[in-house]
């Protein structure tokens, strides 16, 4: 399978110049703490909101994974006995299971073969690109300046008196569950935990446009997706016997409209090391502790 390629370089060419017409443009972190989370062998799956592309220092470029996302935190702070972080930007859930290319092209195994039988650990991040989240704040984001005040994305995606997003999170809801058994049969005693996705817009409001060019009236309908979402992954996760750990509410007041210094998740212009729309170092240690407090739970 060819694998999406990260929307960035696509986003700033095609939206910074028009944005900068309309109006101007607008880290350091500590390890966790300890915890007793499982000691043993941990294996890390997932998309780009767990790989960390562009965060420094970038320890596979097919993959645009950093050493500062939450998996390596998480592993560090367990001690863990072995620690495989397989997450690739890009991922759906058939990567997970199925050979794909990274974004370089280069073929990537199953992440699925990392997960051994002496696993104790496994953590899943998955669901954001099944869905199409690359081309939704594409989209969304180029709507947005034709009806800044308006809601060109939500008009988009309901159109005909269907939500089109919502389906979408209905048809990746067996996918999540496929993936979650295979891990399952793969580490039969392993704690597995599904992690939600922190917030990208704010959780009240209507955001900032154009610093995060969404139109004012498309932000509740995004934040309403982005909430299915996560409420779809923590279902799954408790039909499967595996844990979920909610990084959405801490997230809140540290989304990209929030300062430099305070935001988790970047904005188109990132203004911290990261990818577009994607967590800072910030974020990928704000997951880092969520997902330590849940396994400590």
């Amino acid at each position: 399978m060819t694998r999406p390629r990260l929307p960035f370089l696509r986003v700033a060419t095609r939206l910074a110049a028009t944005l900068a017409a309309v109006t101007g443009m607008l880290l350091a972190t500590t390890p966790p703490a300890s915890a007793a989370v499982p000691s043993g062998r941990y294996v890390a799956l997932g998309d780009s909101y767990t790989a960390g592309p562009l965060i420094p220092s970038q320890v596979d470029l097919n993959c645009l994974r950093s050493n500062r996302n939450y998996p390596s935190l998480v592993a560090g702070s367990a001690n863990s006995s072995s620690f495989a972080d397989v997450s690739c930007s890009g991922a759906t859930t058939n990567d997970i299971l199925n050979s794909g290319s990274g974004q370089l092209g280069i073929t990537v195994p199953p992440q699925l073969n990392a997960v051994t039988s002496g696993t104790a650990l496994v953590t899943v991040q998955i669901g954001g690109n099944d869905i199409g989240f690359s081309s939704i704040m594409t989209t969304c984001a180029e709507d947005s300046l034709s009806s800044p005040l308006g809601s060109p994305c939500k008009d988009r995606y309901t159109a005909g008196g269907s939500d089109q997003l919502r389906a979408r999170i209905d048809a990746t809801a067996p996918k999540v569950t496929a993936v979650l058994q295979a891990v399952r049969a793969a580490a039969p005693n392993a704690r597995v935990v599904v992690l939600g996705y922190p917030a990208i817009l704010p959780d009240t409001g209507n955001g900032c446009w154009p610093v995060v060019p969404i139109a004012y009236q498309d932000v509740p309908y995004l934040r309403g997706v982005q909430k299915s979402l996560n409420a779809m992954l923590a279902g799954v996760a408790a039909a499967n016997n595996a844990g979920y750990a909610d990084v959405y509410t801490p997230s809140i007041g540290h989304d990209a409209c929030k300062s430099k210094s305070t935001r988790w998740v970047e904005g188109l212009v990132p203004q911290n090391a990261a990818a577009p729309f994607h967590p800072n170092a910030a974020g990928e240690q704000g997951m880092a502790s969520a997902l330590l407090a849940r396994l400590n739970g």
